[in-house]
């Protein structure tokens, strides 16, 4: 395999290129005549991708399907929206291309955001960064009064996976009672497993905290609408780290506006950023972050590196990490 030709469709900053080249001494990479900005953006069809063996990026599906030499992807992203639909996974296993995510880059830094809003929420941060109060005044006591401990208290976690078990390692040391949620329990979630048949049953028994990281597919846009909103527990607080196309945010508006969720941290939303007119914005309990839950420092080279890692796997015929079809 010392032909193998990589395509790259993304931008790099140079010591994360370097690290790519140096890696790949040995084989051809092929970049992007317009290398994608942001992982969300529109990706062009790039006909250089028909001559490569190697995917790594977020390459197009118009471009993958007529790529008659291409054996595998590797998404730079934990998330494959795009991929993530039959027709796809029909027309890769079809063709034996093995595709792969990035998941293990991002899931600890996301785990760690989303400790982080739990902490924050528990603590009441946003009000006491805003406040100027001498000690012993009617308002310190009642700031000191509104933070309630993460101890005993329950906690849904949808989308469970990578970033939810390291959540809850994070949370051990609070005693909470943790449910999971996904399609299929596969028996190492290391806390009880419900699926869509129970989920509304479990929200109803009142849930404290709600933490959604569903992916965006067709199955889950909007998972979260009125419905659902209306049989959380009141004063339920909500996150939501994993896609905004999962929520419908005029419901999240309605449901924060009557007080049936009491807070919304969010690190996504639809479209990102939210317009400065959006009336999410001037919500007093809603709080969100520009999709930075997986960053970190070194990012880049902590993407490459995890690619490279992957190709030498894939050289070998190993199992890949982060496999996904």
């Amino acid at each position: 395999m010392n032909e193998l030709r990589i395509f790259v469709d993304f931008a790099l900053p140079p010591d994360a290129l370097e690290m790519l080249k140096d890696g790949c001494k040995h084989r051809r990479l092929i970049f992007a005549s317009a290398p994608a900005t942001s992982v969300l953006a529109s990706v062009e069809h790039d006909p250089q991708l028909m001559n490569a063996d190697v995917a790594f990026g977020q390459p197009d599906l118009k471009s993958i399907e007529t790529a008659g030499n291409l054996k595998w992807v590797h998404v730079s992203s934990s998330s494959i929206t795009r991929y993530d639909n039959q027709a796809f996974r029909d027309l890769v296993a079809q063709r034996g291309i093995a595709v792969s995510n990035s998941a293990s880059v991002y899931n600890e830094a996301c785990a760690e955001h989303a400790f982080s809003f739990m902490l924050a929420q528990s603590r009441s941060l946003p009000v006491s960064l805003m406040t100027r109060t001498p000690g012993g005044s009617e308002t310190w006591r009642s700031l000191r009064s509104s933070c309630v401990s993460l101890r005993g208290q329950s906690v849904l976690i949808l989308g469970y996976g990578a970033i939810g078990r390291g959540l809850v390692e994070l949370l051990a040391p609070f005693e909470m009672n943790i449910i999971a949620y996904r399609r299929k329990a596969r028996g190492d979630e290391g806390a009880p497993v419900i699926t869509e048949l129970e989920l509304e049953s479990v929200l109803r028994s009142g849930v404290d905290h709600v933490m959604n990281i569903l992916p965006d597919s067709e199955r889950t846009r909007h998972f979260f609408d009125t419905h659902r909103f209306s049989v959380m527990k009141p004063g339920a607080v909500f996150y939501n780290i994993g896609r905004g196309a999962t929520v419908d945010q005029d419901a999240l508006l309605a449901a924060l506006r009557s007080g049936r969720i009491r807070a919304a941290w969010l690190d996504v939303t639809t479209p990102e950023p939210l317009p400065d007119e959006h009336p999410l914005w001037a919500e007093p309990n809603c709080h969100i972050t520009p999709h930075v839950a997986g960053g970190h420092a070194g990012e880049a080279k902590t993407l490459v590196r995890h690619f490279l890692k992957n190709l030498q796997r894939f050289v070998r015929g190993e199992p890949l990490l982060n496999r996904v079809m």
